[in-house]
């Protein structure tokens, strides 16, 4: 119950709702309290069996004073004019007392309302927010479709089982309790027996409830594995079909999605059980209740009568469709926990990145980039070893090997997408560790080999991540990087939707697009993971074109998968399984005739 507590901490800013709320639950159960009180009085006179108050008693806030006062008043009304009257009269404080009580509940769920969205609103932010905050390592160890089913499918499921029951989990509670005030005030003795057997139900109903949490932690599970493959199938479908494994995919998919749907299957049975078990058992308590208050009535035991006993009848009832609800809620909150559990794996998921309390705000870079001593691994995995190497400011640096040698994440290591295992990377002296995140990061432009791009238009994508953008700023960009020409053929020009990725466009345009946003960000550190070794002869010009124009008077990190494109470097660093063998200049490392000689002559060929 320990992530019910933590959904339920999201209840603070809305406390003064939450209060209004409970104090209009007890408005309301008392008021079908009293209603139901009144019959006891009203009954005892009709059948004779008090005689008529004469004297008026002294009104006290005591039940029996309370009862006294009202007995004087019904007596009055059946000797000044008859029986009919005072039902007339019980009848309209009846129906006062209704109203009021109808009243208070529609008061109770219309601030009940803001709670329930308000609550649903802060999880989805709270998700949100920690899915960007987390570093990209934990993103390796997730699966994509999982994370999406936890913040669309358990948190519906949330809103759904859990926040959806609050109504209840305000309400019932409060109509239980005021009611079984009442019938203890009417028989001490025979509700002690109640609340003996009423245990026994509540034990049958809460077996299988937890049985139903681990049917549905398993579904939520399954539904993650769902999405995995949907995520799958949409981005791998040219290869799907390219390699006719339609078939072999619908299997697949059909194979996960019937176990989901078994496990559904399983999950409302025992959901659905709740409500005719739980009216089962009430009814088996009402008729236990009567036939033992009837016994106490027949021997004189108990200091109970006739129509106090239809009255303790008629109360008890009150608090059966309440028992009723609140067992629903109950089996609805145990489905959602099984979502909470899986929320809470994100929220509570530790960032390693830390800021350090003072981080220094870094606003520009002077001198150079220092790797000291720098190693890195994945788990237990070495990636980086003892790397030292020292950039200084203007140095365009390419980074050349084999895939695997550690390439990609050398350069990750400087904006802190992960933290070096050993050693440190400095920044005009200054340890990255020390920096201000946002500042540090400010320093930088990436250009990956894949371009990122959002559904969104060509303004917005060029402009992102940019404060105060203008168009004149975002054309200039886009004229640098050469995408101002087919971004102006568009009929909406800089405001045409680009798709999905930037599907509408070819890879090409894909990557101008993305140099003109690092230009417009206009970062002195430039990284750039080769933006042209999945493009044609024409496109690769112009993007090299755009590359060249990006790097002018900056220093540039270049991760260089064909050579022929860091002739011109300053410095060549050949990475082999996660070190440095070789560096220097290209006609340098050409005499060497080592690793970059040997890379060299493999695609000269």
């Amino acid at each position: 119950m320990k992530n019910f507590y933590k959904i339920f901490r999201y209840l603070r800013p809305y406390k003064w709702h939450v209060v209004i709320n409970v104090v209009s639950n007890v408005l309301g159960a008392i008021f079908s309290l009293f209603s139901l009180a009144m019959l006891i009085p009203f009954l005892q006179l009709l059948f004779g069996n008090v005689p008529l108050v004469e004297v008026k008693p002294e009104l006290e806030l005591t039940t029996e004073s309370l009862t006294q006062y009202l007995n004087f008043i019904l007596s009055d009304l059946i000797k000044n004019y008859d029986k009919a009257t005072a039902l007339l009269f019980v009848i309209g404080i009846v129906v006062a007392a209704s109203l009021l009580k109808n009243l208070f509940s529609y008061l109770a769920l219309y601030y009940l309302a803001p709670i329930r969205s308000g609550v649903v609103q802060d999880i989805r932010n709270d998700l949100y927010r920690k899915v960007v905050d987390l570093p990209l390592g934990y993103y390796n160890e997730e699966k994509k479709g999982d994370i999406i089913s936890k913040m669309t499918n358990d948190v519906n499921e949330i809103e759904v089982s859990v926040i959806r029951s609050l109504e209840m989990y305000f309400k019932e509670p409060i109509i239980i309790m005021v009611h079984l005030f009442g019938l203890l005030v009417i028989s001490p003795h025979l509700t002690l027996f109640v609340l003996l057997i009423l245990p026994i139900a509540g034990l049958i109903i809460g077996r299988i409830g937890k049985s139903l949490r681990k049917t549905s932690l398993k579904g939520q599970r399954k539904m993650g594995a769902i999405l995995t493959l949907i995520e799958e199938t949409l981005g791998g479908l040219r290869i799907i079909k390219a390699f006719n494994a339609e078939q072999k995919s619908i299997k697949r998919f059909e194979s996960v999605n019937s176990f989901y749907s078994l496990l559904i299957k399983k999950m409302w049975r025992r959901r659905d059980l709740a409500t005719p078990l739980s009216e089962f058992m009430g009814t088996i308590v009402i008729v236990i209740v009567l036939w033992y208050g009837g016994s106490l009535i027949f021997q004189g035991k108990g200091n109970i009568t006739p129509e106090a006993l239809i009255a303790y009848i008629g109360i008890f009832y009150m608090i059966i469709n309440p028992a009723k609800s609140f067992s629903s809620a109950y089996f609805n909150i145990v489905k959602g926990m099984a979502s909470a559990d899986r929320i809470d794996s994100i929220l509570s998921a530790e960032n390693p990145i830390k800021i350090k309390q003072g981080a220094v705000k870094i606003n520009d870079f002077n001198s150079k980039i220092e790797y000291r001593n720098v190693s890195f691994k994945y788990e237990d995995e070495p990636v980086l070893k003892n790397i030292n190497l020292v950039i200084e400011k203007g140095m365009t640096v390419a980074l050349v090997g084999q895939s695997g040698s550690g390439k990609s994440t050398f350069v990750d290591l400087l904006p802190r997408f992960w933290d070096v295992t050993e050693g440190d990377i400095l920044i005009d002296g200054i340890n990255v560790k020390d920096c201000d995140l946002s500042s540090l990061r400010n320093l930088m432009g990436n250009v990956n080999q894949e371009p990122i791009l959002f559904n969104d238009n060509f303004y917005n994508n060029i402009a992102f991540g940019v404060n105060n953008a203008t168009e004149e700023g975002v054309a200039a960009a886009a004229k640098i990087a050469n995408a101002h020409d087919f971004i102006s053929a568009n009929p909406n020009g800089y405001y045409t939707n680009i798709g999905d990725r930037g599907s509408k466009l070819s890879g090409g345009q894909r990557q101008r697009v993305s140099i003109a946003r690092a230009i417009l960000k206009n970062p002195p550190i430039m990284i750039l993971d080769e933006a042209t070794s999945a493009l044609d002869t024409e496109s690769e010009r112009l993007v090299q074109d755009a590359i060249e124009n990006l790097m002018k008077h900056r220093t540039s990190l270049v991760i260089a998968h064909r050579l022929s494109t860091v002739h011109n470097a300053d410095l060549i660093c050949v990475l082999h399984e996660g070190e440095i063998v070789e560096r220097g200049k290209h006609e340098e490392l050409i005499a060497l005739d080592g690793y970059y000689a040997k890379l060299h002559k493999m695609q000269m060929k």
